[in-house]
């Protein structure tokens, strides 16, 4: 005999049932879009497993071993990996994505968002700099419709990306709106101005503060006006970014003065691209690691990204001392044109200890530097060429010749620098916190692209990562770089909503095939698209497919968690407590 106990079960196990069979109908009838049939890496580092993920409207459905039910679109997804769309935690597609919204070199490779803002970011502009933004444009001309950093990121998605953007708000954009371009400390009304500016900024969406501090203005900055305005992105729930004060002789000093700010400002880092250039310098890795993760040990949320090219990519000017370019272009030149202060830049150049980091002597010298981009016409056929043979052919010496680039050029000419060593990139891919970023634009080779060279790594790092250290040099599984490249990237920004394949979560989805990705871009021929992506999705949306754009835009601006739209959000007391911004340990 039944009890009442078995009876009740056995009535709510039927009432279950018919639930269930009834929300699958349910769920199967709203399913805009079933990937099917594919191998699913979740993000989470763990095995991936046949099976399907479903899409409705902007957000995935269903994540599991077979879809209940049908949907109004079907892609066959057999055969090939289907992960959360990759994520670029630094790009610098702040002019590319205004001129082409597409931005195919990053969706080609199973982008979905770019994250922007190293040190300079779009806004917010004074009329000065708005100005000087306008003056300075190289090949791609776009209009300034903006005054703040939101009104940069509204414009982007009022005109059409087809990837998701987001920006830190740069702190030398943020000294610039107060302090100008010149070698000064701000005053202590000074340095409240400047919090506000971060204020604002992170109010309108910035995922924090970034520096880069080996490039004026941001190089005149020191520390504790560094903690300062991160202090106040921190109460904004944002983080701190940095380029490190030196890549080179003074690395570790570098990553000691990184540590400490986030230790005073109470607020997680991320270390840009972290490396270390100079062949006397590449012993110097395992001790910025063992730094690196005694701060973590300690508490403090640090965790780095990289690009996993052996050569860097910047301007000329990073080849000259700091002192020379205060002020801007302008007041350099002038300089410059003082014989007397023009040697000293020299013997700068040429010191063994200059007491800045000199690119080209971390390079190794002028035969490891190669012009790549430069905006005077006249001066296109020598990109390809290096500082030396440039030199060689005009009858000068390298460091007068590399002068009269920037001067002829009229500022900042960039530069592909042969700094950093092959074994320490196969040591830091392995590191279980590090994100892979860019550092690059999102491109095309077509039109103004191409009147410049690029650095590969626009066109093919997160290609590469699969197709040289995952299956050639077995120093990561599929898995583990979905991870870093998804869910860990996601934490670190404190995106709730991105970075895992699981429901509820906004649809940026990528089906690749883990067999045949392949970045085909090099340091002579960059202009080459990666392949072995298939779909990419972004917020639901199909913009790639069978490898090639839709021509579809439905990318959005992603903000941090002090933008006042967020129920939660806006900014609050410091606390040492992150975890309200910290969804998962990276």
């Amino acid at each position: 005999m039944m009890t009442v106990r078995g009876t009740l079960l056995a009535g709510l196990g039927a009432v279950l049932a018919l639930l269930s069979a009834l929300g699958h109908e349910v769920r199967a009838e709203t399913f805009d879009l079933i990937l099917e049939g594919g191998t699913i890496y979740d993000g989470s580092g763990g095995p991936g497993y046949l099976g399907d993920v479903a899409v409705t409207g902007d957000r995935i459905a269903y994540v599991g071993p077979k879809a209940p039910g049908a949907a109004a679109r079907i892609i066959d997804a057999r055969g090939l990996a289907v992960a959360p769309g990759f994520i670029n935690l630094l790009s610098w597609s702040n002019e590319a994505l205004l001129y082409d919204g597409l931005g195919q070199s990053a969706l080609r490779q199973g982008v979905t968002l770019e994250v922007m803002g190293e040190g300079i970011s779009m806004g917010p502009l004074t009329p000065a700099m708005r100005e000087e933004m306008i003056s300075r444009q190289r090949d791609l001309r776009y209009a300034v419709e903006w005054t703040t950093l939101g009104g940069y990121l509204e414009t982007l998605e009022r005109r059409g990306v087809a990837l998701n953007v987001a920006s830190y708000v740069g702190a030398a954009t943020v000294r610039m709106n107060v302090l100008g371009t010149d070698d000064v400390d701000p005053t202590s009304a000074e340095l409240d101005r400047m919090r506000a500016v971060v204020r604002r900024a992170m109010e309108e969406g910035a995922l924090g503060v970034a520096s880069s501090l080996i490039y004026p203005p941001g190089v005149y900055a020191e520390t504790d006006e560094l903690v300062a305005l991160v202090e106040e992105a921190g109460r904004c729930g944002g983080i701190y970014a940095t380029h490190m004060r030196s890549e080179g002789d003074r690395f570790l000093e570098a990553v000691d003065e990184t540590i400490a700010i986030a230790r005073r400002a109470r607020t997680p880092v991320e270390i840009f691209h972290l490396k270390v250039g100079g062949r006397h310098n590449w012993g110097k890795m395992a001790d910025a690691v063992a730094r690196i993760e005694a701060a973590r040990e300690a508490g403090i949320r640090a965790t780095t990204d990289m690009y996993v090219y052996h050569a860097s990519g910047t301007g000329l000017t990073a080849s000259m001392p700091p002192w020379v370019q205060a002020g801007g272009f302008s007041a350099m030149a002038a300089r410059l044109a003082d014989p007397a202060l023009r040697q000293r830049v020299i013997a700068d150049m040429r010191s063994t200890d200059p007491g800045w980091d000199n690119v080209m002597a971390m390079a190794g010298g002028p035969d490891r530097v190669m012009l790549a981009t430069v905006r005077n016409d006249a001066l296109r056929p020598l990109i390809g060429k290096t500082i030396a043979e440039i030199a060689r052919d005009a009858g000068k010496t390298p460091e007068d010749a590399l002068i009269d680039l920037v001067l002829a050029d009229g500022g900042r000419p960039e530069a592909v620098y042969f700094t950093m060593s092959e074994d320490t990139i196969r040591d830091l891919v392995q590191l279980p916190y590090m994100s892979f970023a860019s550092d690059g634009a999102a491109m095309a080779p077509e039109g103004d692209f191409l009147k410049s060279a690029a650095h590969p790594r626009s066109y093919g790092n997160f290609a590469r990562v699969f197709a040289h250290y995952v299956r050639e040099e077995r120093l990561l599984s599929v898995a583990e770089a979905v991870r870093r490249m998804t869910a860990l990237p996601a934490a670190v920004l404190g995106l709730a909503e991105r970075g895992r394949l699981r429901a509820g979560q906004v649809a940026d989805v990528v089906v690749f095939d883990p067999d045949t990705i392949q970045d085909h871009a090099t340091f002579v021929a960059p202009h080459r698209f990666a392949t072995g992506v298939e779909t990419v999705l972004v917020n639901g949306v199909v913009a790639l497919r069978d490898g090639a754009p839709t021509g579809a835009k439905p990318g959005r601006v992603v903000r941090g968690r002090g933008w006042s739209g967020f129920a939660d959000g806006g900014c609050r007391a410091a606390s040492s407590d992150w975890s309200w911004a910290w969804p998962g340990q990276p």
